[in-house]
């Protein structure tokens, strides 16, 4: 089971931006495809962007043209960088790994978007 530890996170006012990143554990983290998550105050947790092994993406329409994910195999890290950001943006994110069942979460990290 792979480790995911998340960063990056903080208090950033709207229009502003965040880098996220979520170190693995694995030396054979190439392997899995990753996702960040978000889960806003009482509401449940929704996906916010996917990247394959083959470093294919996929973003939730909310997100669109503002966040990219990325990944750098040779750090074992994957990165959400996240611009224009609105006060529905306010979260705690999560990482996710992902290998057929394999699945595996980080702790989250708190991203409030607040003037």
């Amino acid at each position: 089971q792979v480790q995911l530890v998340e960063s990056g996170g903080g208090l950033v006012q709207p229009g502003g931006s965040l880098r996220l990143s979520c170190a693995a554990s694995s030396s054979i983290f190439r392997i899995y495809d990753m996702g960040w998550y978000r889960q806003p105050p009482g509401k449940q947790r929704e996906l916010v962007a996917t990247i394959t092994t083959g470093a294919n993406t996929n973003y939730a329409d909310s997100v669109k043209g503002r966040f990219t994910i990325s990944r750098d195999n040779a750090k074992n890290t994957v990165y959400l960088q996240m611009n224009s950001l609105k006060p529905e943006d306010t979260a705690v994110y999560y990482c996710h790994a992902y290998r057929g069942p394999i699945s595996s979460w980080g702790q989250g990290t708190q991203v409030t978007v607040s003037s």
